[in-house]
């Protein structure tokens, strides 16, 4: 939820960035994107045991005129789809649903690297994955964000010594794991809570939906949960077939 949440809310600012906390969470263009069909196929896979291929190509396949980039729909509706060497950050926004379904942080990261390398087999992709997982089990389990951030700076050696005030300024749109996923956990840190970590995620600028999709995942396992309006906005937003997949995966998981 907290990852649909944040795709959806940065939706309408991805081109069109807004580089302050002061907006409308949600208006009547407000949609999910590729970020919440490949989050969902991520959940459906570890529902079904089925395969990260399989899913993402089922539920990829339909939504044909999202955002996708020209080498991921080439994958998609490829016979025999390879990985293409991506260090984009399509691993990083499609990979929450592990941290809740598995109970050690070995598991995570060996299953983040699973999802992340049917597609993106470069190691900073990988690295993208499993850094964001790994923080969302954290969080989960009741890490603090001092030791959180401890874990992912001695593991990724990304850089979390910063803050949005000196982000804000400078960053620009970057789709790589590595532009974008340190920004992402940093918005997760300085949040004071759930809403307030979407709305810093969306003022940085850059790619909105996806660094607000991976902000709001962590947020969501730190804060134990989606604040109940903001819930029924993504439920309002979503097909049947994406609805099944959300209700059904907290069930299963037990979250």
């Amino acid at each position: 939820m907290g990852a649909l949440a944040g795709d959806i809310i940065g939706s309408i600012y991805e081109f069109k960035n807004i580089k302050t906390k002061e907006f409308p969470l949600f208006t009547g263009y407000s949609i999910y994107t590729d970020d919440s069909i490949m989050t969902l196929a991520v959940s459906n896979k570890l529902l079904k045991n089925s395969t990260y291929v399989y899913e993402t190509q089922y539920f990829g396949g339909p939504y044909a005129n999202t955002s996708y980039d020209i080498n991921f729909r080439n994958w998609l509706f490829s016979d025999n789809p390879k990985p293409y060497n991506s260090y984009g950050n399509g691993t990083a926004m499609r990979v929450s649903p592990m941290a809740f379904a598995f109970d050690s942080i070995e598991d995570v990261l060996e299953e983040a690297k699973r999802s992340a390398e049917i597609t993106h087999n470069h190691p900073e992709g990988i690295k993208g994955a499993q850094a964001v997982a790994s923080a969302i089990f954290l969080a989960r389990i009741g890490s603090t964000k001092d030791e959180i951030r401890k874990y992912i700076v001695d593991n990724f050696n990304y850089d979390l010594n910063r803050n949005t005030k000196e982000i804000k300024p400078i960053y620009l749109f970057d789709e790589t794991c590595q532009g974008s996923v340190p920004e992402a956990i940093i918005c997760f840190l300085e949040s004071n809570e759930f809403e307030d970590a979407i709305r810093l995620a969306v003022s940085i600028g850059g790619d909105s939906d996806t660094i607000a999709c991976i902000t709001g995942s962590i947020a969501e396992a730190f804060y134990k949960g989606v604040p109940n309006n903001i819930k029924k906005e993504v439920l309002k937003c979503l097909p049947d077939v994406l609805l099944a997949v959300l209700i059904n995966f907290p069930d299963r998981f037990n979250m």
